[in-house]
């Protein structure tokens, strides 16, 4: 599966999971979402982890790196991004500790 940008990663995370979670598909086509999910995770993480490095590094000061909350009033579009990626995070909780 070739990844795309976050947003489009999250957007398709968003159908494989309401896929299943609807549970009317064979179980062949399950694992096979399911794989691809696990795959669209990895990437997401990866992209929040290297934006996470990245924040790090402007905000950056003489005497170590200035953190700040998060901003909960965010627009509705990043809320929604935000819930999908908690999401996907519940649904690596199942995969063994070494494939997260």
């Amino acid at each position: 599966m070739k990844m795309k940008n976050f947003e489009e990663s999250v957007k398709d995370l968003e159908d494989l999971i309401e896929d299943l979670e609807k549970g009317d598909i064979p179980l062949e086509e399950a694992i096979k979402k399911f794989e691809q999910g696990v795959s669209l995770i990895k990437y997401c993480n990866k992209k929040l982890d290297e934006a996470e490095r990245k924040i790090e590094i402007v905000l950056k000061e003489d005497n170590g790196v200035k953190t700040a909350p998060f901003d909960e009033n965010i627009e509705e579009n990043q809320q929604e991004q935000h819930t999908a990626v908690a999401g996907y995070k519940k649904l690596s909780t199942d995969l063994p500790e070494g494939e997260r």
